[in-house]
């Protein structure tokens, strides 16, 4: 993992390290997520803006679901201006916009759409 750009490595540890973790969180108590963000943080929920961790963990806590079926599929990390990091997870998952806050890489934006997909 060395070999590749930082962008790359933080990228994947996203994938493979703090998404299980989110969507345990998610599952068990969505109360927790707002470890996840940080009060400048925008989530974009099916259409709906909400922007701050307060907000974002409301949203989150008042969905009708208990539990959410995730498949990580793909990943891609892109550098962007600001020392951010754009993370796209394929699958049935989200969008996240990373950027690094007193030494901690913290979500400051999130996407999420609901899309059903026909495999037949």
């Amino acid at each position: 993992m060395g070999d590749k750009p930082i962008w790359k490595q933080i990228g994947s540890n996203l994938m493979w390290n703090k998404i299980p973790h989110y969507y345990q969180l998610f599952d068990n108590d969505r109360t927790q997520l707002g470890t996840t963000y940080i009060d400048i943080s925008c989530l974009k929920w099916a259409g709906q803006q909400f922007q701050g961790k307060a907000p974002i963990v409301e949203k989150l806590s008042s969905l009708p679901f208990q539990k959410i079926q995730h498949s990580m599929t793909a990943q891609d990390h892109q550098p962007t201006p600001h020392s951010c990091i754009t993370s796209t997870v394929v699958g049935q998952l989200k969008m996240f916009l990373l950027k690094n806050i007193n030494n901690a890489w913290v979500c400051t934006n999130d996407v999420f759409r609901l899309a059903l997909h026909n495999f037949g």
